[in-house]
This record gives C-alpha cells, structure tokens and sequence, in this order.
C-alpha cells in the first residue's frame, strides 16, 4: 500500500511539472499564432518600409492641452538577425519647432551604435567636427534603442521567453487581454486570436512621473508563413505618440554587409549601453521634434563642454551656462528667485547645491516657469522640494496641480514624495516680487506665437529681461524678425520697460537696442 501511495504522489508530480502554467500557455499560444517555433527561427535576416508619424505631448500649444504633431518620416529597416545588427536610413520631415528635414541612417550593434549624417539640430561636437558629419550613440541613446529594438522584434521576444519560461511572470490583465511580465515588459494577448496586442513598459517622465509606455500591435499580416504587424501605436499613459506603418515587409534578404559598416574613428571610443537609470522618454521624445542632444549627460555635451557653472551676468544676478538649456537665478535680500527648471531634476539639484554654497541662508523662494514645455519645466520638482512657490502664466495652473499631484515614484533623481500641496501662483498679466529692501522682480506674460501663458522676466536693477525659446540671446540675429522675436518687443512696450540686455533660457545674454533695430528695420 505504502509504494502504491508513493507511485501515484510521483505520477501526480510528474503530472504537475508537465502542465504548462496560464503565463507558458499563453505564450505558447502566441508563438504558434505567429507561426511556429520553427518559423519564427528561421528567420535570419528582413528589410522593412515605412512611414512614421510623432505627437509630443509637452509641447502643446496650451498646458495640458493636445499634442503638438512634430513630424512624418519614411524610413526603410535592415536587421542581420544572425548577427544582432541593424540599420534604419530615415528621412524626417518636421513640422516642429520649425519645418527642416534630416536624412541619416542609424546604425545599430550589440555593443554600439552611429549616427550617419545630421538627425538633430543639437549636434554634438564630434558630429560637428566629422566630415561627413556622424557621430557614436551615446551609452543613453544605445540603451533605448536596444530596449525599443527588443519590444518591436515581439516574436524573439516571445521565443526568449520560451527559452527562459522561469522569467515568465503573472501580470495584471490589460484592458481585458490576459498578460504576463518578461524582462521589464508586460506582454498582452488578444484573447481571440492569441497574437500579442501590447508590450508596455513602466517609464519615468519629467513633467508626468510615472508613466506607461506600450506598442499596440494590429493589422497582422503574413510574410513568408510568418505573421508581422503591419500597423504599430505607441501610447504614452494611453495617449498616442508614434503610428507606424509598414508598407513593405522582405523575410530573409540578402544583406549586403557593407551596410553595416562605420569610420573607424567612430568606433575607436564608442559608448557602451548604458546599464542603469536610462532617461528612456527625454531620449526617445525629444528624437520627435528634432532637438536631442545625444550625451550621456542629457544637460550638456560631454565631447564638447566641460559642464554647467553658474555665471554672474548682472549684480545679484547669475545665469546657468554651459549646457543645452539655461535658467536664470536672482539674489534677493533673503531669498532667491529662479526661472525655469530644465531638463531634469538631477540638473535642478545641481542647481540648488550650487545656490546654497554661493548664498548661504538664502532659500530658493519662488520658480518661475516662462512657459510649460517639458525641456523647461522638467526639473521643477527638483527646485520645488526645497519648498517654495511655483510662479506660472495665465492658464497653466491647473495643468501644473495635475503634474504636482501625479505619483514619482521612478524617478531616478528624487525619493517619492507629494508635491499636491505646493502653492501655486497663476500670473493674469504681471507680478511684482519683492524683498525688504525693495528689490524687485516683475514677471509678464507675453502674447507669443510659442506657448499660451508664457512669461518674460524683468530684474529693474540690472535693466535684464529673460526669455525662453522665443529669442536665444548671443547667437546672430536672423535677417527678418520673426513673430517669436516680435512678441519680446511688443511685451517691453506694453510695460513701458527700457531693458539694456536680455538673458535666454538658450543662449546666453545679448544687447536688447540689436533686437530693437531688427524689429525697426
């Protein structure tokens, strides 16, 4: 009786350890909704062509309001499989910040990546210095694209998680399709078909916290006994900010292996992958509009500036300088006033440790932000944990109580916290700060072709106006005036200001009497 008890205990665990759990089965079910194992392996090489279209959603036109749509592109897709090697050659037609195209190719390996020819208007100095311009990916930028690489190639994704089934994790169902969590992703599956529908991952955001990042698969087509989908959506928290389409789809091409090459000069010190605290969205989104700086410090250009410094410009006034964005920092008799909070909050606490070293008890009172943009406001948190008040324009109040209130918990920079009970100061259409002594700051929102409720700072000792976007200060002036430029003008008129100089949240500072004859010609 005793080994009939214990034959059937091990008849039974056999029987357990051969039933696939609810996650394998799913995953099973995938793969053979593809096309099979064997299918799915013997794919070696595939050229793909496409269009592309970007939203960015913190570049709105009104805080909080819709997505800015930056640009339609057209690219054709090479991968080696066998060898881990990609190259996409892009043409990129901008509508945002201003309409320019780009054609370049990226080069991608498992242990690094090139850019050849010119994808950004903030190239980096060995881009600038190569002739024909190119540069290596930053460890940043090769990361991402080995993370998005690995969400879109969804049928390797599903055969390592066959090959790995231990690293196959329950997850929350997804809009009604069952899920399970792999490597960082969460895969989910049309419950119909057993094909994939999304591969989210959980990101951080500058402006929004915690966020969402999924491909939604659609439109499944099949290419040589193998099913792709032909119809690709990025939603960022359920909000779309990519739709690609592929019109062409070549299973296992010859490749030409010239395609792959670079200058050696590129791959003499090109970055590894970064491993740890990647800015996925600042790397992937600010690639949308056409401005990424690509550096494995996303304030400032390692190859070419030898990093952020405080610079005085004015008595009692200092300036950030040495890196893509700027803000503006103004000593009062027992507080600081700063303007804007760029980039990230590891740039703001820069910031801060910088402040309280050069003005020791003077605590950083209020954040003035010129405008809503996520390349400007990103670090507010950064500044705000100091306490403090947030100053902003006419309409962007309430957008900025949501940003306060959204949960941080993955930020890279900051413990979690709640920022909900930050005051919050809205500007109709001017505000006077002042001090003991009477010093004053004045603030004025500004009617802009750039952003509704935009500010211009006014310091009255130092005769200094700031701006932000709408004229970069230093750099030459353009031939005819813009609007943007147009509107600083207007703003100083309507004060009845005689500013000197002008600061910029780009740039550095500039005489004002140059803008005013610009604008007079």
């Amino acid at each position: 009786m005793k080994q009939t008890l214990v034959a059937l205990c091990s008849a039974l665990l056999v029987v357990s350890c051969a039933t696939p759990t609810r996650e394998q089965s799913l995953v099973d079910r995938a793969v053979n909704a593809i096309g099979g194992a064997e299918r799915i392996g013997s794919l070696k090489t595939i050229s793909v062509k496409g269009t592309v279209k970007h939203w960015e959603p913190e570049q709105s036109d009104v805080p909080g309001g819709d997505a800015r749509f930056a640009a339609e592109s057209t690219f054709q897709f090479t991968q080696d499989v066998s060898k881990r090697a990609s190259r996409t050659d892009w043409v990129k037609n901008f509508a945002y910040p201003a309409p320019r195209t780009f054609t370049y190719s990226e080069i991608v390996t498992p242990e690094a990546g090139y850019v050849l020819g010119v994808d950004s208007n903030g190239r980096n100095a060995q881009n600038m210095k190569m002739t024909p311009p190119a540069h290596s990916m930053s460890g940043y930028r090769l990361a991402t694209s080995h993370r998005e690489g690995r969400r879109g190639a969804i049928a390797s994704l599903l055969r390592a998680m066959q090959a790995s089934p231990d690293k196959v994790q329950p997850a929350a169902d997804i809009g009604g399709h069952p899920a399970v969590s792999f490597d960082g992703y969460t895969i989910a599956f049309d419950p119909q078909t057993g094909l994939p529908s999304r591969v989210r991952t959980l990101d951080y955001d500058n402006v929004w916290g915690d966020v969402t990042y999924d491909l939604v698969l659609s439109e499944w087509r099949d290419f040589g006994g193998q099913k792709i989908a032909t119809s690709r959506i990025h939603e960022l928290n359920g909000k779309r900010v990519i739709e690609t389409k592929f019109t062409d789809v070549t299973i296992n091409p010859s490749v030409d292996a010239a395609r792959f090459e670079v200058p050696a000069e590129l791959r003499a010190d090109a970055a590894k992958p970064a491993p740890r605290n990647v800015p996925y969205q600042w790397v992937i989104r600010r690639q949308f509009i056409g401005t990424y700086l690509d550096s494995d410090n996303v304030s400032y250009d390692t190859r070419g500036s030898q990093g952020l410094r405080l610079q005085e410009i004015a008595p009692g006034v200092q300036q950030i300088q040495g890196g893509s964005h700027n803000s503006l920092v103004v000593e009062m008799s027992d507080h600081l006033i700063v303007f804007d909070s760029p980039v990230t909050d590891a740039q703001s606490l820069w910031l801060v440790g910088q402040t309280r070293a050069r003005f020791p008890g003077k605590p950083i009172r209020f954040l003035v932000l010129t405008h809503h943009h996520m390349d400007h406001s990103g670090g507010l948190r950064g500044i705000l944990a100091e306490g403090g008040t947030l100053v902003v324009g006419q309409g962007a109040g309430a957008h900025f109580r949501r940003v306060l209130a959204a949960p941080m918990t993955r930020n890279p920079d900051l413990p979690a916290r709640s920022f909900h009970m930050t005051p919050i100061l809205e500007v109709p259409e001017s505000h006077v700060m002042t001090d003991s002594t009477g010093r004053q700051v004045i603030v004025y929102v500004m009617d802009n072709p750039h952003a509704k409720g935009m500010l211009m700072g006014w310091v009255p000792h130092a005769k200094l106006g700031y701006v932000t976007d709408i004229w970069t200060p230093g750099p030459p002036l353009p031939a005819k005036p813009n609007p943007g430029l147009m509107s600083v003008v207007n703003t100083v008129k309507r004060a009845g200001l005689q500013p000197e100089r002008f600061a910029g949240g780009h740039g550095g500072t500039d005489d004002y009497q140059k803008l005013v004859k610009l604008v007079g010609q």
